[in-house]
């Protein structure tokens, strides 16, 4: 069986502008079955966008393609215009990945956590730790070991990571997963915030996106 998909492009796309993140013929295929064939699309500056699909559909292991952790696959990535293969350490650089589970050393603190995955691109002070935690509502948990928080008070300390980091491409594997009322809303708004930034996001989530900014949805059901 042979799947493909496509985005669907805004009305007022200028063909004069270069999209952040350009996907051409991308082809993969798990246990002899196709997960998608010939799929194409292209993500610009301002924009988030949502890949569904149902269950084995393929999301997961295409935002894994695309942030280079699964080399099973034909076709071709363009970041800025350039195939990333020819320069795959800007890419990456260039992006940050947050996969569905929560990315949280347990038996530390949220700083020491934020302090380590920060280390990896930049520096930052406990002061913009505080910030961050404080954005994401988790005021006050900085010295907090993370064995001692709810589920979705590690996923915040996970979220917090994106206020720390340079990235210009979030690429975001199920964030919404155990994320109460009040949390939801906290990363919407930092979803609007980086793509009206000049960022840009690719997002998987079963979660209605209310995001005030140009929201785009990539169907992997979609047949071509």
């Amino acid at each position: 069986m042979s799947l493909s998909a496509a985005a669907t492009s805004p009305d007022a796309q200028s063909a004069a502008v270069q999209p952040l993140l350009r996907a051409a013929a991308l082809f993969c295929e798990r246990d002899e079955r196709v997960l998608f064939s010939g799929l194409d699309f292209s993500l610009f500056a301002g924009e988030v966008m949502q890949v569904q699909g149902s269950n084995g559909s393929g999301k997961t292991t295409l935002l894994r393609i695309l942030c280079g952790l699964n080399s099973g696959y034909e076709g071709e990535i363009f970041w800025l215009g350039e195939d990333i293969d020819d320069n795959r350490e800007g890419f990456l650089a260039s992006l940050l990945y947050i996969g569905h589970r929560v990315g949280v050393n347990k038996i530390l603190t949220a700083r020491e956590n934020l302090r380590w995955s920060s280390a990896l691109h930049t520096p930052v002070t406990d002061a913009d730790i505080d910030n961050a935690l404080v954005r994401v509502g988790l005021a006050g948990y900085a010295d907090v070991t993370c064995r001692n928080m709810s589920a979705g008070q590690q996923q915040r300390v996970s979220l917090a990571r994106l206020l720390l980091s340079p990235a210009k491409l979030w690429v975001l594997d199920e964030p919404f997963t155990t994320l109460d009322v009040h949390g939801v809303k906290v990363l919407e708004t930092l979803l609007a915030e980086h793509a009206g930034q000049g960022g840009a996001v690719l997002v998987t989530t079963h979660h209605k996106l209310d995001v005030p900014c140009e929201l785009r949805r990539l169907n992997l059901d979609k047949q071509g």
